[in-house]
């Protein structure tokens, strides 16, 4: 088990969050507890795709992105 720290802030009745040690992760709820539950669920999608092999066909580009 690992621990995390979350950010969380509220808009429009909304609590939003994101993991802020895993970039990409945020969610939100209606309720700080159903937060913690939809992030723990993007955390745990995250984690899959994460495993999920590069097949041998990929191939590699750099991207530049306006900042």
């Amino acid at each position: 088990m690992s621990t995390f720290t979350l950010d969380y802030w509220q808009d429009d009745g909304w609590f939003i969050g994101r993991l802020r040690e895993v970039p990409g992760c945020f969610s939100q709820g209606e309720t700080l507890a159903e937060l913690e539950s939809n992030i723990a669920e993007v955390y745990k999608l995250l984690q899959a795709d994460e495993d999920m092999p590069v097949p041998p066909s990929a191939m590699t580009k750099l991207l530049q992105l306006a900042a």
